[in-house]
Protein backbone atom coordinates (compact mmCIF):
# COMPACT_ATOMS: atom_id res chain seq x y z
CA UNK A 1 0.00 0.00 0.00
CA UNK A 2 1.55 3.51 -0.74
CA UNK A 3 1.56 5.81 1.91
CA UNK A 4 -0.27 9.39 1.98
CA UNK A 5 0.40 12.23 4.13
CA UNK A 6 -3.21 11.86 6.08
CA UNK A 7 -5.53 9.40 5.90
CA UNK A 8 -8.93 10.35 3.28
CA UNK A 9 -10.77 10.61 6.05
CA UNK A 10 -8.59 13.38 7.97
CA UNK A 11 -8.32 17.20 6.35
CA UNK A 12 -5.24 19.46 7.04
CA UNK A 13 -6.96 21.59 9.04
CA UNK A 14 -8.42 19.00 11.37
CA UNK A 15 -5.05 17.18 11.06
CA UNK A 16 -3.45 20.33 11.88
CA UNK A 17 -5.49 20.75 14.90
CA UNK A 18 -4.65 17.06 16.05
CA UNK A 19 -0.88 17.70 15.88
CA UNK A 20 -1.46 20.97 18.29
CA UNK A 21 -3.60 18.91 20.76
CA UNK A 22 -0.84 15.77 20.69
CA UNK A 23 1.99 18.68 21.88
CA UNK A 24 -0.28 20.39 24.45
CA UNK A 25 -2.09 17.24 26.09
CA UNK A 26 1.37 15.59 26.51
CA UNK A 27 2.69 18.73 28.20
CA UNK A 28 -0.47 17.95 30.90
CA UNK A 29 0.28 14.70 31.52
CA UNK A 30 4.01 15.50 31.90
CA UNK A 31 3.39 18.71 34.17
CA UNK A 32 0.63 17.26 36.15
CA UNK A 33 0.94 13.28 35.60
CA UNK A 34 -2.30 12.14 34.02
CA UNK A 35 -5.15 13.62 32.13
CA UNK A 36 -3.79 14.59 28.58
CA UNK A 37 -4.49 11.01 27.15
CA UNK A 38 -8.12 11.50 27.95
CA UNK A 39 -8.63 14.50 26.59
CA UNK A 40 -6.87 13.50 23.37
CA UNK A 41 -9.12 10.58 22.78
CA UNK A 42 -11.95 13.38 23.41
CA UNK A 43 -10.78 15.10 20.76
CA UNK A 44 -10.00 12.67 18.45
CA UNK A 45 -13.87 10.90 18.66
CA UNK A 46 -15.03 14.47 17.62
CA UNK A 47 -12.96 13.81 14.23
CA UNK A 48 -12.02 10.24 13.56
CA UNK A 49 -14.03 7.31 12.34
CA UNK A 50 -15.23 5.70 15.03
CA UNK A 51 -13.28 2.21 13.82
CA UNK A 52 -10.03 3.94 13.96
CA UNK A 53 -10.03 6.16 17.61
CA UNK A 54 -8.89 3.16 20.08
CA UNK A 55 -6.33 1.71 17.95
CA UNK A 56 -5.37 5.58 16.32
CA UNK A 57 -5.20 7.11 19.73
CA UNK A 58 -3.54 3.73 21.32
CA UNK A 59 -0.43 3.71 18.81
CA UNK A 60 -0.42 8.26 19.41
CA UNK A 61 -0.73 7.11 23.43
CA UNK A 62 2.48 4.36 23.44
CA UNK A 63 4.66 6.79 21.69
CA UNK A 64 4.16 9.66 23.68
CA UNK A 65 4.34 7.62 26.46
CA UNK A 66 7.40 5.94 25.30
CA UNK A 67 8.93 9.54 24.78
CA UNK A 68 7.94 10.28 28.35
CA UNK A 69 9.65 7.29 29.86
CA UNK A 70 12.55 7.70 27.98
CA UNK A 71 13.26 11.62 29.16
CA UNK A 72 12.31 10.29 32.85
CA UNK A 73 13.85 6.91 33.06
CA UNK A 74 16.41 7.36 35.74
CA UNK A 75 13.08 7.76 38.08
CA UNK A 76 11.08 4.80 36.93
CA UNK A 77 10.26 2.23 39.98
CA UNK A 78 11.56 -0.79 37.85
CA UNK A 79 10.21 -3.39 40.43
CA UNK A 80 6.85 -1.83 39.74
CA UNK A 81 7.29 -2.29 36.04
CA UNK A 82 8.41 -5.58 36.58
CA UNK A 83 5.26 -6.94 37.66
CA UNK A 84 2.96 -4.66 35.82
CA UNK A 85 4.18 -6.26 32.67
CA UNK A 86 3.24 -9.78 32.64
CA UNK A 87 -0.10 -8.35 33.66
CA UNK A 88 0.06 -6.79 30.57
CA UNK A 89 0.15 -9.71 28.56
CA UNK A 90 -2.35 -11.87 30.12
CA UNK A 91 -4.99 -8.81 29.84
CA UNK A 92 -4.44 -8.27 26.26
CA UNK A 93 -4.37 -11.77 25.80
CA UNK A 94 -7.34 -12.19 27.33
CA UNK A 95 -9.41 -9.61 25.80
CA UNK A 96 -8.44 -10.44 22.41
CA UNK A 97 -9.95 -13.57 22.80
CA UNK A 98 -12.91 -13.32 25.05
CA UNK A 99 -14.21 -9.85 22.62
CA UNK A 100 -16.50 -8.71 25.55
CA UNK A 101 -19.60 -6.72 24.14
CA UNK A 102 -20.52 -5.00 27.64
CA UNK A 103 -22.18 -2.07 27.50
CA UNK A 104 -19.56 0.84 27.13
CA UNK A 105 -20.93 3.09 30.08
CA UNK A 106 -19.87 -0.11 32.71
CA UNK A 107 -16.94 0.03 31.66
CA UNK A 108 -16.89 3.80 32.22
CA UNK A 109 -18.75 4.14 35.63
CA UNK A 110 -16.61 1.41 37.20
CA UNK A 111 -13.51 3.11 36.30
CA UNK A 112 -14.39 6.24 37.49
CA UNK A 113 -15.96 4.63 40.92
CA UNK A 114 -12.36 3.39 41.30
CA UNK A 115 -10.38 6.45 40.68
CA UNK A 116 -12.58 8.54 43.16
CA UNK A 117 -11.89 6.03 45.84
CA UNK A 118 -8.14 5.74 45.06
CA UNK A 119 -8.23 9.49 44.88
CA UNK A 120 -9.88 10.21 48.12
CA UNK A 121 -10.47 6.66 49.69
CA UNK A 122 -8.55 5.02 52.28
CA UNK A 123 -4.92 4.30 51.50
CA UNK A 124 -4.79 0.31 49.96
CA UNK A 125 -2.99 -2.28 51.95
CA UNK A 126 0.05 -2.90 51.71
CA UNK A 127 -0.25 -6.29 50.39
CA UNK A 128 -2.52 -4.31 47.77
CA UNK A 129 0.30 -2.87 46.86
CA UNK A 130 3.21 -5.91 46.27
CA UNK A 131 3.50 -7.88 42.93
CA UNK A 132 0.74 -10.13 43.23
CA UNK A 133 -1.49 -6.22 43.24
CA UNK A 134 0.20 -4.94 40.97
CA UNK A 135 -0.16 -7.65 38.52
CA UNK A 136 -3.50 -7.97 38.82
CA UNK A 137 -4.05 -4.06 38.42
CA UNK A 138 -2.44 -4.22 34.84
CA UNK A 139 -3.71 -7.81 33.61
CA UNK A 140 -7.47 -5.43 34.36
CA UNK A 141 -6.75 -2.26 32.75
CA UNK A 142 -5.05 -3.92 30.03
CA UNK A 143 -7.95 -5.76 29.31
CA UNK A 144 -10.65 -3.38 29.71
CA UNK A 145 -8.27 -0.61 27.63
CA UNK A 146 -8.86 -3.01 24.48
CA UNK A 147 -12.56 -1.68 24.38
CA UNK A 148 -12.21 1.65 26.14
CA UNK A 149 -9.12 3.38 25.99
CA UNK A 150 -9.39 5.25 28.80
CA UNK A 151 -8.26 3.12 31.57
CA UNK A 152 -4.59 6.10 32.04
CA UNK A 153 -6.61 7.71 35.02
CA UNK A 154 -6.87 4.48 36.69
CA UNK A 155 -3.62 2.97 36.15
CA UNK A 156 -2.40 6.72 37.05
CA UNK A 157 -4.57 6.53 40.39
CA UNK A 158 -3.10 3.15 41.26
CA UNK A 159 0.63 4.07 41.32
CA UNK A 160 -0.05 7.08 43.22
CA UNK A 161 -1.01 4.58 46.17
CA UNK A 162 2.57 3.48 45.71
CA UNK A 163 4.95 6.62 45.47
CA UNK A 164 4.24 10.36 46.41
CA UNK A 165 7.54 11.60 44.33
CA UNK A 166 5.96 13.50 41.29
CA UNK A 167 8.69 12.70 39.15
CA UNK A 168 8.31 9.11 40.23
CA UNK A 169 5.15 9.07 39.61
CA UNK A 170 4.74 10.19 36.41
CA UNK A 171 7.98 8.05 34.63
CA UNK A 172 6.50 4.52 36.37
CA UNK A 173 2.69 5.96 35.00
CA UNK A 174 4.61 6.44 31.72
CA UNK A 175 6.42 3.23 31.22
CA UNK A 176 3.47 1.13 32.00
CA UNK A 177 1.54 2.91 29.73
CA UNK A 178 4.16 2.17 27.08
CA UNK A 179 3.39 -1.75 27.72
CA UNK A 180 -0.23 -1.24 28.01
CA UNK A 181 -0.64 0.54 24.61
CA UNK A 182 2.09 -1.50 22.83
CA UNK A 183 -0.19 -4.78 22.56
CA UNK A 184 -2.80 -2.82 20.93
CA UNK A 185 -1.19 -2.52 17.49
CA UNK A 186 -0.85 -6.77 17.18
CA UNK A 187 -4.74 -6.98 18.51
CA UNK A 188 -6.33 -4.88 16.30
CA UNK A 189 -3.78 -5.25 13.17
CA UNK A 190 -4.79 -8.65 13.72
CA UNK A 191 -8.28 -7.75 13.64
CA UNK A 192 -7.57 -5.87 10.41
CA UNK A 193 -6.96 -2.52 11.05
CA UNK A 194 -5.09 -1.17 8.27
CA UNK A 195 -2.34 1.01 10.52
CA UNK A 196 -0.26 1.44 7.39
CA UNK A 197 -3.00 4.71 5.94
CA UNK A 198 -2.46 6.58 9.39
CA UNK A 199 1.35 5.79 9.40
CA UNK A 200 2.59 9.49 8.05
CA UNK A 201 -0.06 10.80 10.57
CA UNK A 202 0.64 8.73 13.58
CA UNK A 203 4.41 9.51 13.38
CA UNK A 204 3.69 13.45 13.08
CA UNK A 205 1.43 13.25 16.36
CA UNK A 206 4.11 11.03 18.03
CA UNK A 207 6.92 14.05 17.27
CA UNK A 208 4.19 16.78 18.54
CA UNK A 209 3.76 14.83 21.52
CA UNK A 210 7.47 13.66 22.13
CA UNK A 211 8.12 18.32 22.23
CA UNK A 212 4.98 18.42 24.69
CA UNK A 213 6.31 16.19 27.11
CA UNK A 214 9.96 17.87 27.29
CA UNK A 215 8.31 21.22 27.82
CA UNK A 216 5.72 19.54 30.28
CA UNK A 217 8.71 17.90 32.54
CA UNK A 218 10.31 21.26 32.83
CA UNK A 219 7.26 23.19 33.90
CA UNK A 220 7.29 19.93 36.72
CA UNK A 221 10.47 20.78 38.45
CA UNK A 222 8.48 24.21 39.33
CA UNK A 223 6.15 21.97 41.18
CA UNK A 224 6.18 20.61 44.74
CA UNK A 225 5.78 16.64 45.68
CA UNK A 226 2.56 18.32 47.81
CA UNK A 227 1.28 20.49 45.18
CA UNK A 228 1.76 17.86 42.51
CA UNK A 229 -0.23 15.63 44.53
CA UNK A 230 -2.82 18.05 45.18
CA UNK A 231 -3.30 18.91 41.41
CA UNK A 232 -3.22 15.35 40.51
CA UNK A 233 -5.75 13.99 42.43
CA UNK A 234 -8.12 17.27 41.24
CA UNK A 235 -7.19 16.34 37.50
CA UNK A 236 -8.04 12.44 38.13
CA UNK A 237 -11.18 13.36 39.96
CA UNK A 238 -12.65 15.85 36.94
CA UNK A 239 -11.66 12.95 34.38
CA UNK A 240 -13.91 10.76 36.81
CA UNK A 241 -16.75 13.08 36.87
CA UNK A 242 -16.85 13.10 33.58
CA UNK A 243 -16.76 9.46 33.08
CA UNK A 244 -19.85 9.48 35.31
CA UNK A 245 -21.56 12.02 33.12
CA UNK A 246 -20.66 9.91 29.68
CA UNK A 247 -21.74 6.63 31.40
CA UNK A 248 -25.18 8.23 32.44
CA UNK A 249 -25.76 10.35 29.09
CA UNK A 250 -25.21 6.54 27.33
CA UNK A 251 -27.28 4.83 30.09
CA UNK A 252 -30.19 7.20 29.25
CA UNK A 253 -29.81 8.26 32.79
CA UNK A 254 -30.67 11.81 32.08
CA UNK A 255 -31.06 13.90 29.06
CA UNK A 256 -28.99 15.49 26.59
Amino acid sequence: MELTLLPESLSPAIAGLLLLSSAVTSMITASLGAGGGVLLLVLMAGWLPPAAIIPVHGMIQLGSNAGRSLLTWRHVDWRVIAAFAPGVLVGAALGAWLLVALPPYLWQLTIALFVLYLCWGPALPKAALGRTGVFLASAATSFISLFVGATGPLVAAFIKQIHRDRFRTVATFATAMSLQHAPKALVFGAAGFAFAEWLPFLLAMIACGFAGTWIGLHLLKNLSNRGFNRIFNLVLSALALRLIWQAGHLAGWWPG
